[in-house]
Formats: C-alpha cells, structure tokens, sequence
C-alpha cells in the first residue's frame, strides 16, 4: 500500500467528503487506483460533484468539454497533480 502525499490526502478528504463514500477512508485510497469503473466506481455525475467542489476549494474550473479529462480523472494522484498546477487557491 502506498502511503499519500499531504496533498493527495486533501484532495481524497474532499473526494470522500464530496461524494458521501462512508465506507471509504481518505488514507485508504491508493494513488494509482482508477477512480471510475473498476477503481473506486464513480460516475459521471460523481466527476460533475466532484468538479464543483475542486472550483469552490481549488479556484478553477473543470470544463466538461476539456480532451484531458480522462487522464486528468485517471486516478488521485493525477488527479492531485492536475489540482496543484492549476489551483488559484
């Protein structure tokens, strides 16, 4: 088991926070795992949720129409990286 980067745990607190996962812990999510199908499961309205509350935490959008999308949701760690580039806040 991997163990996270502070801020991959800040951004699997507000995964876990955002999309009401109780039976998952922030801690225990690898960096690497698929956050959609086989991963986590998500869905797309989860990445919707999710996109939301990155704006309100983060400062920038998610464009829904962005190409990058699926590599950018790939997993929290790509997701983490993504966030730390862009992040206004």
């Amino acid at each position: 088991m991997e163990a996270l980067s502070p801020f991959e745990l800040e951004v699997a607190r507000l995964l876990v926070e955002t999309l009401h996962l109780e039976e998952v812990q922030p801690e225990a999510v690898q960096p690497e795992e698929a956050l959609f199908g086989e991963g986590l499961g998500l869905d797309s309205i989860d990445a919707l949720e999710l996109a939301l509350a990155i704006a309100k935490t983060y400062g920038f959008q998610l464009r829904a129409e962005d190409q990058n999308n699926r590599r950018i949701f790939a997993s929290l760690r790509a997701l983490s990286q993504h966030i730390a580039q862009q992040r206004t806040r």
